[in-house]
């Protein structure tokens, strides 16, 4: 199987793996206890505390350790509520947000929140002049995905943070798809919490981070708590975030030319689908607004879970959208968000590459779709006549 899902989870990186059963030997104990043990794996989790607050250039005290993406979050969402600067109960997020946070909106709502969900433009993007526009005086959060997970759109998160910051709302981003992928430090600095997931970066699943300004005085989610300062309960992961900080470090060494290579791939599978130009549509932004290793898009006439599906005999494992989503009747959310309806969103599947994807796969996996497109469009034809 050729694997084209890395957008949805990648394998665990062989030195991490390797760090991993280490820490898990020689690093054992608790890290909350006060023997040698237990030392020593506080001081582990520490460095690896350390080396996330290197990484994005934010103050350590803020860097928390979770159970991943999903929980980070639901915890860093729910800490800056605790921690509002100003009385308001309105709450600004995405049409498209990933659904650990989109289902956290829906449970505010109702609570008594009034949430306002962003729509996307037809390039994926939100547009800056309707966050504005949405922004009431009683406005105390914002969370903004900062990369769409199905089309890989960048959102403008740091120009929505300026104005956050001059209105005295406190901002949230989900960066799950975009840590090791791209530069984060300028951006993690202009948000007061973010959000990262280990296995989107060949780190082990279970194992994420949040960051929440040391600033702001949060609440505990669920109090008594004592493990990561309160922030989460239950032991630390410790062999985990070790395996995890060493994915990240590897990850950061290699964003540029990984971000070369992908862009290579990406155009190589456009020019493998040159022969049916015209039919098919690839949703998203210009380059610098895009994540080269995503690549959503549909085939005219076909249901993107048919065509997942023959991919996948013809040994190409790809998605029709987050896994969070499969299994749902419903189109993906940024087709929702872009305002796709019908057949036409029922239409989208997901493409993701990553560190073992190679050209001639990619060259394949056009010929394939181009293959599944012109069987259907014969079949189209015939039945016409």
């Amino acid at each position: 199987m050729k694997y084209f899902d890395y957008a949805a989870t990648c394998p665990l990186d062989r030195d991490a793996a390797d760090i991993y059963l280490k820490a898990s030997t020689d690093y054992f104990g608790n890290s909350q206890s006060l023997h040698e043990a237990g030392s020593a794996a506080a001081n582990l989790l520490e460095s690896c505390r350390q080396e996330f607050s290197r990484l994005l250039e934010v103050e350590e005290a803020g860097v928390y350790f979770t159970s991943g993406g999903s929980e980070a979050n639901y915890l860093g969402i729910i800490a800056l509520l605790s921690a509002k600067t100003k009385k308001g109960n309105h709450l600004i997020t995405g049409a498209a947000e990933h659904s650990s946070v989109y289902n956290l909106m829906k449970k505010l709502e109702a609570e008594g929140w009034e949430v306002t969900y962003l729509p996307l433009e037809k390039d994926g993007l939100i547009k800056v002049e309707s966050f504005i526009h949405a922004v009431r005086p009683d406005t105390v959060l914002v969370s903004i995905q900062h990369g769409n997970p199905e089309i890989g759109t960048l959102q403008p998160v740091k120009t929505i943070a300026t104005h956050c910051r001059q209105k005295g709302i406190l901002i949230h981003t989900d960066c799950v798809q975009t840590f090791g992928k791209i530069p984060l430090d300028s951006l993690a600095r202009s948000v007061d919490a973010l959000s990262i997931s280990g296995h989107k970066f060949y780190g082990p699943k279970g194992t994420g981070v949040a960051y929440v300004h040391p600033k702001l005085a949060w609440k505990p989610y669920i109090v008594g708590t004592v493990h990561e300062k309160g922030f989460r309960p239950g032991t630390v992961n410790v062999p985990g975030i070790a395996a995890m900080t060493a994915a990240a470090q590897k990850a950061y060494s290699r964003i540029l030319t990984d971000q070369a290579r992908l862009q290579t791939l990406r155009t190589a599978l456009l020019h493998a689908l040159a022969e049916i130009n015209g039919s098919f549509v690839i949703f998203g932004a210009d380059r610098e607004k895009q994540l080269p290793g995503i690549v959503g898009m549909s085939l005219h006439g076909l249901e993107g879970q048919m065509v997942m599906l023959e991919c996948n005999r013809w040994g190409f494992a790809i998605s029709t959208g987050t896994a969070c989503h499969t299994g749902m009747l419903t189109p993906a959310k940024s087709m929702v968000a872009m305002g796709i309806k019908g057949k036409e969103a029922k239409g989208f599947f997901r493409i993701s590459f990553g560190r073992d994807t190679v050209e001639e796969d990619v060259i394949e996996l056009g010929k394939v779709l181009t293959l599944i497109a012109s069987k259907t469009k014969t079949v189209s034809l015939q039945a016409d006549l």
